[in-house]
Parts: structure tokens; C-alpha cells; sequence
């Protein structure tokens, strides 16, 4: 470990590798097992999980790039089996959250930013240049593919998938694959399903009730109601209505 500084305070866990140039802060806690590539800084603040890989160049638990934030002590939480590639930046929180949490079993390549007190689920497929302002949510299993930017305070939920060199400024309900400009429904993240087990009459019954919300021009509130009266509650069902009755921002369109 030529020319590393580690923290006399940080925690370091077992079977944990450490490359050369990297900085550990004090206030840092490290789990088992992770390894950490040349020149990474791991700063005041970072909290990161087992089995962890950080490659070169990553700067995690930088200062939020907000101008509301006054210095107070906030944290960045990583969870287990993260892979985080080259010269990726992942900010800590603000006192609007007061941390930045990060799941298990997600990969974020190279050169992604993740904002202020953004919450990012498990299994997560975080593309190339992708940048995500401050608190931006997502759900698990999402994938944003490579040079895609996220508005602030956006939603993406579970198993949706974001087109490469998309600009998202309203929220992804889940299960959907979003594409074109401006972005749009454009049907289910069927693959992604299929995958993770989804059986053909669950991904129908999906494909059925975003026809309804996005393909039949129907007011949305008025769509979400005919759902709620008309299909069974199921765990898919509930999660659409939940995400979409709660978007703050409001969802992508549907197809024109």
C-alpha cells in the first residue's frame, strides 16, 4: 500500500485490501472482506457494507453539492456485494435526509454520480455517466443505462428500465421500459421480467393494466380507480397504484 493514508479512527474490516494513493478518512467504517482499487478516497462520513469492490479513482462520501448544506455531520450508508467502478462519485446527505443509503448487490459504472441523500435500492444497474441529483429514489432490480441524467427529486420504481441518453424529469412507475424524447412508456421491461421469474400470466396481467393507464387516454386518476375496482388486488397491482397515486412529480406519458 505505497503511499495510502488511513485514518487512525477508521474501521477496517477483515481480508480487506487497500491499493495505493487511496485515502481513508477517520470517520470511515469498512466491512469484511471489500477491496479497494488505487487512488480512492473514502471520506468522513462512509459507512460501507461486506464484500464491496471500489475501483480506482472513486471519491465516496464527498460533501453534497447543495447550497443548503451548512457543513452539519451526515453519513453515506453502502450495503453488502457493491461493485462501484472507476471514478465514480457518491455524495453523503443533507439535512434533508441526513444520509445517502445504497443497497446491496448493485453495480454502478464507471463515472456515475449519485447525489445528496439519493436512496437507491438492491440489484441495481447504474450505467455509465449516469447522473443522479439530489434525492432521487429507486426502487430494486432497475437498470439506467449509460449517460442518462435524473432530475432532482425523481422516482424510478422496481424492475423498470431507463433507455441510454434519456433526460428523466417526471417519475418511472415500475415494471416499465422507458425510451425516446421526450421519455415515454414504451412497454413492459419484459426481459428484465422474465429473468427475476415473473411467469407469462403475471407480465399479461402487468401488460393489461399499464394498457389502461397508458394506451386507452384515459384520465390517470380515473384509470387508476377502474383498476382498483376491476382487477384483483395482487402484490403488482397494489405497488402500481401505491407508486403512482404517490408520484410527487408526476409520470412519464404514455405512447402518443
Amino acid at each position: 500500500m505505497k503511499n495510502t493514508v488511513i485514518g487512525k479512527s477508521a474501521i477496517i474490516g477483515n481480508k480487506v485490501y487497500i491499493g495505493n494513493f487511496s485515502t481513508i478518512e477517520n470517520d470511515v467504517i469498512i466491512g469484511d472482506n471489500c477491496w479497494i482499487g488505487n487512488s480512492v478516497s473514502i471520506l468522513n462520513g462512509s459507512r460501507i457494507g461486506d464484500n464491496c469492490q471500489i475501483h480506482s479513482g472513486a471519491v465516496i462520501g464527498g460533501v453534497p453539492q447543495d447550497l443548503k448544506f451548512n457543513g452539519e455531520y451526515t453519513l453515506l450508508e453502502i450495503g453488502h456485494n457493491n461493485i462501484i467502478r472507476e471514478n465514480v462519485t457518491i455524495n453523503r446527505g443533507t439535512i434533508s435526509k441526513n444520509k445517502t443509503s445504497i443497497g446491496n448487490s448493485n453495480l454502478i459504472m464507471s463515472n456515475a454520480h449519485i447525489g445528496h441523500d439519493c436512496v437507491i435500492g438492491n440489484n441495481c444497474i447504474i450505467g455509465f455517466s449516469v447522473g443522479l441529483a439530489g434525492e432521487v429514489i429507486t426502487g430494486d432490480w432497475i437498470n439506467i443505462s449509460g449517460l442518462t441524467a435524473v432530475h432532482q427529486f425523481s422516482s424510478i420504481g422496481s424492475h423498470s428500465m431507463v433507455s441510454g441518453l434519456s433526460r428523466v424529469v417526471k417519475d418511472i412507475p415500475p415494471y416499465i421500459l422507458v425510451a425516446d424524447e421526450p421519455l415515454r412508456y414504451s412497454g413492459l421491461n419484459t426481459v428484465g421480467l422474465r429473468r427475476r421469474g415473473f411467469s407469462s400470466v403475471k407480465i399479461e396481467e402487468i401488460k393489461t393494466i399499464y394498457r389502461i393507464i397508458f394506451q386507452e387516454r384515459r384520465n390517470t386518476n380515473v384509470a387508476l380507480d377502474y383498476i382498483e375496482q376491476n382487477f384483483e388486488p395482487s402484490f403488482e397491482r397494489n405497488e402500481i397504484l401505491n407508486f403512482i397515486r404517490s408520484s410527487k412529480r408526476g409520470i412519464v406519458k404514455g405512447v402518443l
